[in-house]
């Protein structure tokens, strides 16, 4: 069944909590990688992905900030976030969304690997046929 509405407004404003703090984590850790940078050292391919993904989190939330603080602008939100799905830094993501995206993205990589082999097996034919 739907939740009441008490429950739902609470619920979101867990979620933007625990987005902000995420959020926050990931500015402070970044903060150290930076500082590790600019002293001479080399981050590795893991660390370097995840400053990448927080530099973009913080240009993300400029966008995001106007609407939690211009008063009821709040309500075109999603609107916007149909839009620009990507508006909102990855620590706001919930599970469903994570997981559609994992599940686009194997669907996209089943279907290369699948032209792949189609192409692989055509080339094969081909081969067979010119030295038969």
């Amino acid at each position: 069944g739907k939740k009441p509405l008490r429950q739902r407004v609470l619920d979101e404003l867990k979620h933007y909590y625990s987005g902000f703090h995420l959020l926050w984590i990931d500015t402070k850790v970044a903060a150290r990688m930076v500082w590790r940078l600019l002293h001479g050292q080399v981050l590795t391919r893991r660390e370097r992905r995840r400053l990448l993904r927080t530099c973009a989190d913080l240009f993300r939330l400029v966008p995001f900030l106007v609407f939690v603080i211009v008063p009821f602008m709040e309500f075109l939100l999603p609107v916007f976030l149909k839009l620009f799905p990507e508006m909102l830094p990855s620590t706001f993501e919930t599970e469903s969304k994570k997981e559609e995206k994992q599940r686009k993205k194997l669907n996209a990589k089943l279907e290369l690997a699948k032209f792949l082999r189609e192409t692989i097996a055509e080339m094969a034919k081909r081969n067979k046929a010119d030295t038969g």
